[in-house]
């Protein structure tokens, strides 16, 4: 199901950039900027959040309206408007394998960039297109106005949400690792992933098909305890993976000095020497292997990866509690338990 859904959505990626080039003239107004759009937004990826869209919607619906694809892509444009802007802010060299939005800016135009301007402010205006087009993805829906609206508001709400947890995540940075509470880490792991990834998809989807509000509400519970269940899980695979598997550097959290679940439980459970090790490597400006190789350790031997474990498996379990009795057609039902699984890999954790 999931794949028939994503090929789908492909398909309809293909076409949307295609349309959106007459509608709006983005290759006439600059080749570059729809060129680096295009190869961007068409790069491979999961497609998680417009497949948990139409997921939402299919399960409560058995008509397809016009234009329900189109529309579900406005949270994968979401997605890629805001991973633009993250890259930079993270000095992340990498998307998908291949250079970020900035970094294609800056290879175009060398290393010695005689311009005032930055391929980093070049991304931010290219986000900001993206994210244009995503509002006009949306609107390609034809659907119960009324429906169509409450759909928009989420959509909007979880762009501000996905911000505000940014926002605070980088303020999160400048405060002491002894200071910082569990509710801190979750907040930012609501905000910033459970929320645009998995809850407001879902929710999205079934208020365009005109679920009730009880089977909105265990939706959304659903999608936020799945959502941090996930982000530990991909902060796990942060530390311990290779680059190679990622995508990205291993070191990123690190160097962004990211205050997560791994680091909070075992700064809180390190011995001194430990705890001195660990605020260090949190302060470097530059981050090394070395850095990376003593942070697993102390993680393993902190107890703080056994804790992240049971802690994902105590969020799955309570997530799928939410959707046990969902009055949502049995086929979609199943999918999602299915999804939750397959995304949060829990047979493979305790082989790392």
């Amino acid at each position: 199901m999931f794949l028939k859904i994503k090929n789908t959505l492909e398909e309809e990626l293909f076409a949307y950039l295609s349309l959106a080039n007459k509608s709006y003239s983005l290759n006439r107004l600059s080749p570059l900027l729809f060129k680096n759009i295009k190869e961007f937004i068409l790069r491979d990826g999961k497609r998680i959040r417009p497949i948990l869209f139409c997921i939402g919607y299919l399960g409560f619906s058995k008509k397809t309206p016009v234009g329900l694809y189109r529309c579900a892509l406005s949270l994968e444009l979401l997605h890629d408007f805001l991973l633009i802007h993250d890259d930079i802010i993270d000095k992340s060299e990498q998307r998908r394998g291949k250079p970020a939005m900035h970094t294609l800016f800056n290879n175009y135009f060398g290393k010695n960039n005689k311009y005032k301007f930055t391929g980093e402010d070049l991304a931010i205006v290219v986000g900001d297109v993206i994210y244009a087009l995503a509002l006009d993805a949306f609107l390609a829906v034809e659907i119960n106005f009324t429906r169509k609206e409450a759909a928009l508001k989420k959509l909007i709400r979880a762009t501000l949400f996905t911000a505000g947890g940014e926002f605070i995540e980088l303020l999160l940075a400048t405060k002491a690792l002894a200071k910082i509470t569990q509710k801190d880490i979750y907040k930012i792991y609501d905000y910033k992933t459970a929320n645009y990834t998995f809850a407001s998809p879902l929710t999205m989807g079934a208020t365009l098909a005109g679920a009730n509000l009880k089977q909105i509400n265990q939706l959304h519970s659903y999608g936020m305890l799945l959502g941090r269940a996930f982000q530990i899980n991909d902060d796990i695979i942060g530390i311990f993976k290779t680059s190679k598997e990622t995508g990205k550097s291993n070191l990123t959290d690190l160097q962004e000095a990211k205050r997560t679940l791994l680091v909070w439980y075992a700064f809180k459970h390190a011995n001194k020497e430990d705890k001195i090790s660990i605020n260090k490597i949190m302060r470097n400006k530059i981050t090394r292997d070395s850095d990376l190789i003593k942070m697993r350790r102390i993680i393993i031997a902190t107890g703080a990866l056994t804790y992240a474990q049971k802690q994902i498996n105590y969020l799955h379990a309570k997530a799928l509690r939410q959707i046990s009795g969902l009055k949502m057609q049995k086929e979609y039902t199943q999918a999602l338990i299915n999804f939750s699984k397959k995304i949060l890999t829990i047979d493979n954790l305790s082989n790392l």
